[in-house]
């Protein structure tokens, strides 16, 4: 079961059965982290962008994240973000759920974005821990919950200390999970994983867990986690299908070299040295990222031919 693109069912049912929303099942399996790509010119490449949804979409892949980390989101206009979301909404056509970023650390400002903006097309937002400004576990509580309270649509947590300085811990998931009937998941980068297993064991019914960190996905799967929200995915959707929604791949496929090559040099550097590889798309970052060393890509180009 899938919500489409501008379903009028899923917002009447969202608001008059929270607790059926919790059980989102769009929201399982492998979602792609997509990125951006940029043209030589530094402009978004919007033909890039159909090619690898459309990859995505042949592949089996079960729901697809708009504007997260991967997509160089803080390095997006405001007109650029409104044509990337059009132009996946166009393409993906209600095939494929809908995770759209929408982050920041100012809880006011949030709500105003909120209220301005119509989300069309898209299922939930990812919403990030608040960064820079490090708040105490009370602070994270009431800045999801107030965001919880306003959202027209369902909320999944995103946990990644590495990028914001704060680390959201179990007790205060499984706190917002139960207070916060649109909470309905997290997405879980802290690569804790006996942090990420008691939320598994603990949450309550409905309550989805996908892994933010592609070499950590099998442990957590057999742990009891939903999917994972996937950069790895950008280059080998089939892959991570088959590793993830039929627990093997090929065993030729080379999933952990893969993550630590992709991670080596930060991400999105390594996908998308990979996809230019792959001819999929420029080796092109906006700064402050820049491409990968020639060794990495080197290493790459390897792996791709053996």
């Amino acid at each position: 079961m899938f919500f489409c693109v501008g379903c009028t069912t899923f917002a009447d049912n969202l608001s008059n059965n929270m607790d059926k929303n919790k059980a989102f099942v769009g929201l399982c399996g492998v979602g792609t982290a997509l990125v951006t790509p940029f043209c030589g010119d530094g402009k978004v490449d919007l033909g890039a962008m159909e090619r690898l949804v459309i990859s995505n979409i042949e592949a089996g892949v079960n729901f697809l994240c708009v504007l997260g980390t991967t997509a160089e989101t803080p390095t997006l206009t405001d007109d650029e973000q409104h044509l990337i979301r059009e132009t996946i909404v166009r393409i993906v056509d209600g095939r494929l759920p809908l995770l759209l970023g929408f982050g920041g650390n100012d809880t006011a400002g949030m709500l105003r974005r909120m209220k301005s903006d119509t989300f069309e097309g898209m299922d939930a937002l990812l919403i990030v821990t608040p960064y820079y400004n490090k708040p105490s576990q009370e602070g994270l509580y009431r800045h999801y919950r107030t965001l919880a309270e306003a959202s027209p649509l369902p909320i999944v947590l995103y946990n990644v200390p590495s990028r914001t300085g704060v680390n959201l811990t179990a007790d205060t998931t499984l706190r917002l999970a139960r207070d916060c009937t649109r909470i309905i998941g997290i997405k879980e980068a802290s690569g804790n994983v006996p942090q990420i297993e008691q939320i598994i064991r603990e949450r309550p019914e409905g309550f989805k867990v996908l892994s933010g960190d592609d070499k950590l996905t099998p442990q957590l799967m057999s742990l009891g986690a939903d999917g994972v929200v996937s950069v790895l995915s950008n280059l080998f959707p089939s892959e991570a299908c088959a590793l993830v929604n039929k627990g093997k791949c090929d065993e030729n496929f080379g999933f952990a070299e893969w993550c630590d090559l992709l991670f080596a040099e930060g991400s999105p550097a390594g996908v998308k040295a990979a996809l230019n590889l792959k001819g999929m798309c420029h080796d092109v970052l906006r700064l402050p990222l820049v491409s990968v060393s020639e060794e990495l890509k080197g290493k790459m180009r390897h792996q791709l031919t053996h």
